[in-house]
């Protein structure tokens, strides 16, 4: 049996890795070590020297390798939603090197920055982060990660993995994650491969019986157009990711994982995903759920077939080590189905460097010295500062400089690991709000008061002690991962346990009382926003390592809020009025319409409200001031753009004042489209652009693009055709409407994107 080589020792400086010895060992002679070979030349090489057998014992997530080919085993599920994670491949050392990472807020907070620099930035980290991690054989470098699917329901446990409810936003978050952990848009060598996940329509965990392993997801071809699928079309499409998983669920009777529709049609004919080093994972233990409890297939053998030519090339699982090489002897697929599958995870390794020489790969060279740097830290502490909500205010924020004891009391007030959420890994410090408050010199009188779901009042007379004693209330609660996760969704919306009674008895204590709502899925506070003596209301989400710090500067004024809800606040009782598994977004019999863009009720708070420390007056100006513009002229004229809906149509400069005299603050500007074109119902208005500003010094102004496609404009048929219609459009500045630029389109409607039918 061959022994693999550690040909990065070779090299004095560079990493301890287990990679393939292209010198000295067995594939030294075969072209899969060729650097002047492509990647598919390359990877085909490999795949054509195993045998059925190892072929067949290397397509689950835990790949043991060809001992004998020197092809060393390989896990291909790491996790990094918002930082290297705890999870198969990652392996922490229990102290010293290597025994934790940067831990960024979770994704919706980081959401509601609406800061696509901030992103990029915080993927660079990341992925710096875990090249140095694979260097010293602690991780892989496939990273399942990010998880892009909209937070339409409130209940769903898995929201706080994701940036919010706009596919606009999700789309523009996820080009600047994706290029920002793989290193670039097509770069030589890949950063570390990212993976879409998890497509599509995926977001029901375990409502009233309703279970994800096999669940149907009855979704209307426009609303799979318009918004499941824009953010994995531009993973696919636009920022040329590395590899997508398909989910759980059937879409419309067929599982995603044998849906060829979707991994064949959609994904990569109609997006063009077909370079040879893209490949398609399966969620874990998805292909074992096509057979059961989907009931997709009559046998084992069947489903692993149907998802293999289907275009799954990877089992996370065991069910195709297991049950492929049965499937083979019933003539159920072809081998080049096979091996078209594993020779596009392996070129996936190559496009990594994996089969290279350490000193041609310059991301061989990173190490400890390069996880958790100091830019890094400061960058934990920024990504959560900018998405921490400010919701309501009478002036009590920023706290008066003369209060020195406060009460800090709930079941977030000495956070720590409850600040990651979920997916997270070893963060090399967790500063709860309580240090925070104490780094800056308070006295603290602190009390847990009750849990977030305790429903008991036991610990009150503790609590109203410590605010007694106080000269301000700081309540910190909310929900947590015990109310919101993976496989548990919520069935209401409310405040969990006792705390609402709880905080409205701290309200009588005639004492300033600030509340801090923590969590990723939004909860009614509605109540909290009519109590007069609940002074403020901010959001916090899951804000990270640096989270307790980051809103305690909030609170004492050392930071200025800007962030921007990334979902809408709904009321209680909307989660009576639509059943979690109905997928439909307009409005209907029994639906009173999903996100803002068709919701018929009133929001507590809508999506992309955050209030300021000051006050902002802006306006826009469009660089073409044409009040009529002509379909076809439009189309006619488009040059230069890969794809029509990314041509462009105008652009708006927003022009943005701080009128306030004494606060410096960051701004959010939030361009909307509404008006009267394409199919009916119209939505309310929908998000087609935005950008943040920074620090905008008191009476002084800044300015900003906001750029518009035709996309940007084009309405979805029931066909699932992306359509530029005549009619009338307004373009809204803020959720407000700070400023409003009406204009006009004429003629006949074009088509942008025909829809492949099912």
């Amino acid at each position: 049996m061959a022994t693999f080589a550690l040909s990065a020792l070779l090299l004095a400086g560079y990493a301890r890795a287990l990679f393939p010895d292209c010198q000295l060992g067995p594939l030294s002679n075969n072209s899969v070590c060729d650097t002047t070979a492509t990647p598919l030349q390359r990877a085909t090489a490999l795949v054509n020297l195993m045998t059925f057998e190892e072929k067949v014992n290397n397509t689950g997530n835990t790949s043991p390798g060809v001992p004998r080919l020197g092809l060393p085993p390989y896990q291909w599920w790491q996790e990094a939603l918002h930082g290297v994670a705890s999870s198969p491949g990652v392996n922490f050392s229990d102290s010293g090197e290597f025994s934790y990472a940067s831990s960024f807020p979770q994704p919706i907070l980081m959401g509601a920055a609406f800061d696509d620099a901030l992103i990029h930035s915080v993927a660079t980290i990341v992925s710096t982060e875990a090249r140095a991690f694979n260097n010293n054989n602690r991780s892989g470098l496939n990273f399942w990660t990010p998880n892009i699917n909209p937070f339409k329901d409130p209940r769903w446990g898995r929201g706080q993995e994701t940036p919010g409810e706009d596919p606009f936003h999700l789309s523009s978050y996820v080009y600047q994650l994706i290029t920002g952990l793989q290193g670039g848009l097509d770069p030589e060598i890949k950063k570390l491969v990212a993976t879409c996940k998890h497509f599509v329509a995926y977001d029901v965990e375990d409502w009233e019986g309703n279970v994800r392993y096999g669940f149907d997801a009855l979704v209307s071809s426009q609303d799979l157009v318009e918004y499941y699928t824009p953010s994995y079309r531009t993973c696919a499409r636009d920022a040329n990711v590395g590899s997508f998983m398909c989910s759980y669920n059937a879409l419309n009777g067929v599982p995603t994982c044998a849906n060829s529709y979707l991994l064949q049609t959609i994904l990569r004919e109609h997006w063009g995903w077909t370079k040879e080093d893209q490949w398609v994972t399966s969620d874990c233990d998805a292909i074992q759920n096509i057979y059961s409890p989907h009931d997709y297939t009559a046998t084992r053998e069947e489903a692993v077939a149907a998802a293999l030519i289907a275009g799954a090339d990877s089992d996370c699982g065991t069910y195709y080590p297991a049950h492929l090489g049965a499937a083979y002897d019933q003539g159920l697929y072809n081998i080049s189905v096979l091996d078209r599958a594993l020779i596009r995870q392996y070129a996936g390794l190559v496009k990594l460097g994996y089969f290279d020489p350490a000193e041609s790969v310059s991301y061989r060279s990173l190490g400890w010295a390069n996880v958790s740097t100091p830019e890094a830290e400061e960058l934990t502490y920024t990504a959560a500062v900018e998405g921490i909500t400010l919701l309501k205010n009478d002036g009590s924020l920023p706290l008066s400089p003369s209060l020195t004891t406060l009460a800090l009391i709930g079941p977030w007030a000495n956070a720590t690991s409850q600040m990651q959420g979920n997916y997270f890994g070893v963060a090399p410090y967790l500063h709860s709000p309580l240090y925070a408050a104490q780094q800056l010199n308070f006295t603290i009188n602190y009390s847990t008061g009750p849990g977030v779901n305790d429903p008991t009042t036991g610990s009150f007379p503790d609590a109203f002690a410590a605010a007694e004693a106080s000269e301000a209330i700081i309540y910190i609660g909310g929900i947590d991962d015990t109310v919101e996760s993976e496989a548990n969704d919520r069935n209401t919306i409310d405040w969990p346990g006792v705390q609402l009674d709880f905080i409205d008895q701290l309200s009588e204590m005639g004492k300033p009382l600030i509340v801090l709502q923590m969590g990723g899925g939004q909860i009614d506070s509605s109540a909290l926003l009519a109590n007069d003596k609940v002074n403020a209301l901010v959001w916090g989400g899951y804000p990270g390592q640096s989270g307790g710090t980051a809103l305690f500067d909030i609170l004492v004024g050392n930071k200025a809020p800007a962030g921007r809800l990334p979902v809408t606040q709904y009321p209680v009782d909307y989660v009576y009025e639509v059943p979690m598994t109905d997928m439909a977004l307009r409005p209907g019999p029994g639906n009173p319409g999903r996100t803002y863009k068709w919701y018929t009720g009133t929001p507590v708070f809508e999506f992309g409200f955050g209030l300021h420390y000051t006050n902002f007056t802006a306006s826009i100006a469009p660089t073409d001031t044409s009040a009529t513009y002509d379909i076809s002229t439009l189309v006619n004229g488009c040059t230069g753009a890969a794809y029509p809906d990314l041509c462009p149509f105008n652009s708006y400069t927003a022009n943005v004042t701080n009128t306030g005299s004494s606060v410096a603050s960051d701004y959010v500007s939030l361009l909307f489209l509404k008006g009267e074109f394409g199919p009916y119902p119209y939505p309310n208005k929908a998000l087609v652009a935005y950008s943040r500003l920074y620090a905008v010094a008191p009476l002084t102004s800044q300015t900003t693009t906001l750029n518009l496609t035709l996309g940007s404009l084009a309405r979805v048929d029931d066909y699932g055709n992306t359509i530029l219609y005549p009619g009338s459009y307004s373009v809204v500045l803020d959720v407000d409407s700070k400023d409003v630029y009406n204009f006009t389109l004429t003629g006949q409607p074009a088509v942008l994107d025909e829809w492949p039918q099912p």
